[in-house]
Parts: C-alpha cells; structure tokens; sequence
C-alpha cells in the first residue's frame, strides 16, 4: 500500500479489501510512507529548500527502491501496488513508470488530471447534493443563504450578528482582504467534505442529513439552516477562518505535527509545484458563490513560500506534471482505475473506457469506498460487485 499525504496508518494492516484479497493469496503485506509525511522526516526541517526533495517523481523512486530490496527479503515474485486518492494517482503513475517492478496497479479515486482551476469539484458537490430529493431543493436552500450571508455582511450589526450565530473564532473584518474568501471558502467546505466521504465513515452527517436540514423550514430561514449546518459538521467548535493565522501555520518550516492526519505545509507545497487541484469557486453551476477565486489558492503560495511561485509558475508546473505522467491519456495495462460518482475527485479521474487498463465506474458512491471493508447491506450493488471485479482481476495478474 503506497502511502499519500497522511501518516501511515497501522489501522490498514488490520483491515480494508487490500487485507481479504492478501490473506487470499498468502501475500506479504507492506506499507511505504510517503516521504515528509507522518514520521518520514528526510530533512531536519521543510524549509522552502529542503522541500525541493519532496515531489511525485522523488516518491516513485522511493518506492521502487523500497519494493527492490523487499522482493529480495521476502522471496516474492509478484507484486500488486494500491492507493487511493494522491496515493491512487501514485499506483497508476508507478505501474507507468516502473512496470518491470510491478505486476498490477489498484488506483482508487485517482485524480490523474492535473489541473490549477479545480472548478469542477463544485460542479460535483452540486451534482451531489442533487441526488437529494426534490432536485435542486438542497443546492438552492444553499445558494439563498449564501446570498443573504453576503447581504448580512454589509453592515458592522450585520456581522457581529453573523459572528454569532455561525460560531465564528473572530469578528468578521471586512477591510482584512483574504479573510473573507477565506470565510466563504470554509463554509463551503462543511458540504465539500461532506459530500466527498459521504457514507464513508460511520455516522452523520451525510448529504441526506445535510440536505434534510437545508430543506426544513421548521429550522428557520435558509440562513439559519446554513449556521446550524456548519454548527453540526464542526461539532459545536468554532469556526476558524483567519487568514494570518492559517499563514503561520503553514509557514510553520519545523511543524511537522499533522492536522487530521494530513502533512498541512507538505500538501500545500506539492500543490504549488506539481498539481494545482485548487477547488475554487470560478465555476457558475454550483451554489457557494463566488468568493474564493483561482487567485485566492495563488496568494496562498506566495504568501507562503514566496513570490516566485505564481499563477505562471503553477500553470507551468502543472502542465509539465501532465505531460510527464500523461494525464487521462494512461496507456499502461494491468491498473484498473475505480471512481464513484458522488465523490467530486472522479472530475479529474478515468471514467471512459482505455484501451489497455481496467475502468470501473460506480453509481452512488464517494471518495475511495471500494478501499473499505464492506459496511453493510447497505453498501449499493455497484460498490459490491466492484470489489469482486477488483479481486477478479487481482486474480488474473497474480496468475
């Protein structure tokens, strides 16, 4: 299992699809830590310089190292590489780039189009939240309350109220620039990662319970919905929406401690130098507004890590990500690339069929799923023949 932007979790030696099907064939199994992530420190801090060792390219090579000397260690022939979301994308560009070390690729979730304007992850979650019923009630319960925060917004009475009752950490300060992209961002993102590990994780909140709430007239007006929304889904905190102090913190070169697992610097950088992936609001089909732009995602590099990551030399380096790993354009066999169509990342995966890889397309499902042990009988049709066509094919490579 190749590890992502996360620490490597012992939790996943003990469970997940990966487990039933090793156990299958007898198989070691091992996890590799991406580096700069979790307890993988290369440099004694991540200074914009040492972070030059961090890249995409670095961690494929780590990796084919890593499995070279285990293949001897362990005697084994065959080896079969899987990952989901960033470490998804990582299966399909090592059986790419290093096919002779690798026998078959398990991409979950794998957002091999690189792109800078992410526009179309909120496309998704409007998309999403339209599976709730009646259509569109949800998406523009959503839109009306994003309206009238913005109306709210225009007076010193207006924000003090708001302060209050979407439990913000601070008073909203409307001559600080970046906070208020910042401000509408986060709200926003109470649904995206909602509708991102919809069904996932046990327990509330999913679409259905956010929209059952957003629909509720019971619950007071749109706005009011909005608040007790984004109360439920940060679980009574406040919500923290300084720009500063997010700067700090990602500025923060000896912060290796990670937040909800996830390397915060190590992330942004990687998205700075290689992918883009900025989930902005250009887009007009979705119903968040319009305030946190493509240029807000750039000012974050540059107030991080200096001037000279720009919108040009993020374009530039994105472009060159795509042509290096070939985006959607995948011409490996023996990888088989699983999306569900609720999870707003199957935007930049390979839904369409390819001529050599394998492509499985599930209706009802978020981010990774298929990765997990089965829930339930819940768990829709789709997700579970997914798994017995991943174990099928699994079956073939190792033959």
């Amino acid at each position: 299992m190749i590890g992502g932007e996360a620490v490597a979790s012992p939790s996943w030696m003990a469970g997940g699809m990966w487990t039933t099907w090793g156990q299958k064939h007898n198989a070691v199994r091992l996890q590799l830590e991406h580096r700069f992530y979790g307890d993988s420190h290369p440099t004694k801090d991540m200074s914009v310089d040492n972070l030059q060792y961090l890249s995409t390219e670095q961690a494929l090579s780590d990796l084919a190292n890593f499995i070279t000397v285990m293949k001897k260690q362990f005697g084994a022939s065959k080896v079969i590489v899987f990952g989901g979301s960033y470490s998804g994308a990582l299966a399909a560009w090592f059986r790419l780039k290093y096919p002779y070390l690798v026998d078959g690729a398990v991409a979950s979730s794998a957002p091999v189009l690189l792109q800078m304007d992410f526009k179309g992850y909120l496309e998704v979650v409007a998309q999403s939240l339209n599976t709730f019923k009646p259509v569109n009630a949800c998406d523009n319960a959503i839109s009306v309350a994003t309206t009238a925060f913005k109306e709210k917004m225009k007076t010193l009475e207006g924000r003090k109220a708001l302060k209050e009752q979407f439990n913000l950490c601070d008073e909203i300060d409307i001559n600080i620039k970046n906070d208020i992209p910042n401000l509408f961002q986060s709200l926003a993102g109470n649904f995206m990662e909602t509708v991102q590990y919809n069904k996932i994780v046990e327990g509330p909140p999913t679409i259905d319970d956010l929209c059952d709430l957003m629909t509720d007239k019971s619950q007071g007006d749109e706005l009011a919905r909005y608040a007790k929304a984004s109360d439920w889904v940060l679980e009574g905190q406040c919500l923290d929406f300084k720009y500063d102090k997010m700067i700090k913190e990602i500025k923060d070169i000896t912060g290796w401690e990670i937040a909800g697992g996830i390397g915060y610097r190590q992330w942004v950088y990687q998205t700075c130098t290689e992918f883009g992936y900025y989930q902005t609001s250009d887009s007009n089909a979705q119903p968040f507004g319009h305030d946190f732009p493509i240029e807000f995602a750039v000012q974050v590099c540059v107030d991080v890590f200096g001037p000279k990551f720009s919108s040009k030399f993020i374009s530039g380096a994105v472009n060159a990500s795509n042509v290096d790993y070939g985006g959607r354009h995948y011409t490996e066999n023996r990888v088989v690339f699983v999306n569900g169509n609720i999870d707003p990342w199957h935007y930049l995966g390979i839904t369409h069929k390819l001529p050599q890889a394998q492509v499985i397309y599930i209706n009802g499902t978020a981010h990774c799923a298929d990765v997990y042990d089965p829930h339930s009988e819940s768990d829709p049709p789709g997700l579970t023949q997914a798994r017995k066509t991943i174990g099928n094919l699994i079956d073939q490579w190792l033959q």
